[in-house]
């Protein structure tokens, strides 16, 4: 399939964590450019700021258009879920719903539904947690016949 990128207008973490004012803060480096001395420094900022933990994180944007102009259902994508997704992530994670869009190799702009997986993860388990997470993409890109699942990351100071 394609790219879909997706309105996110809201962050709710498994439903049981607080995240909200100064509890929350993105460091804005991309995954795997920082030096050790600057996670060590993000992690010190994070638990002064707000007795923190600084993790990883993933989102991980799902179109639900299939090639054959159907869509993944709710029921064919929460299968996917527990199936694929919440066995290699148990400790929790976060789905939204979103309306997306991007432009195709034909330079049309495809609208369609999509899902948000959000992922916070220690960032000790970073080459487990990776492999994982890419375990999830190609496992989607087979099961619904997909060209891609687009992947962000970052590090995020959260408190529990």
């Amino acid at each position: 399939m394609k790219i879909a990128r997706a309105f996110v207008p809201s962050l709710i973490l498994s439903g049981f964590v607080a995240v909200c004012g100064s509890n929350f803060r993105t460091i804005a480096r991309p995954m795997g450019v920082e030096s050790p001395q600057a996670i060590e420094q993000s992690q010190q900022n994070c638990r002064v700021l707000s007795s923190g933990t600084l993790l990883a994180r993933t989102e991980l944007f799902f179109g639900l258009s299939k090639a054959d102009g159907t869509e993944v259902t709710d029921s064919e994508f929460q299968g996917f879920v527990d199936r694929e997704i919440t066995p290699r992530f148990t400790d929790g994670l976060t789905l939204l719903a979103g309306k997306g869009q991007f432009k195709n190799s034909r330079q049309v702009i495809v609208r369609e539904s999509s899902r948000l997986l959000i992922l916070l993860y220690p960032l000790g388990k970073g080459n487990d947690s990776n492999r994982k997470i890419e375990e999830i993409r190609e496992g989607y890109k087979k099961t619904f016949q997909q060209e891609s699942v687009l992947r962000t990351d970052d590090l995020s100071c959260a408190s529990f």
